[in-house]
């Protein structure tokens, strides 16, 4: 049993890198300059779905529920 789980978590991991990848971490003030550096530099890049001003939130948890999201929901505070 513990290769056919091997397998299906490498099919899992496979389709997840097709369609984008979530990943959370604990980041440290370091990692966080990195990335910030790296947005600057235009290696990284961020994916936008729609954006929001904060007054309008309650919008952007409606639009986080339905679903099909193609990036991030942002909430611009002016």
């Amino acid at each position: 049993m513990p290769g056919v789980l091997r397998r299906l978590r490498r099919r899992r991991d496979r389709e997840a890198w097709r369609h984008g990848l979530g990943i959370q971490v604990r980041s440290s003030g370091a990692q966080l300059a990195e990335l910030g550096r790296l947005l600057d530099a235009g290696t990284l890049c961020v994916a936008i779905d729609t954006t929001f001003p904060l007054a309008d939130a309650r919008a952007a948890h409606e639009r986080a529920a339905r679903g099909h999201i193609q990036g991030k929901i942002v909430l611009t505070v002016a």
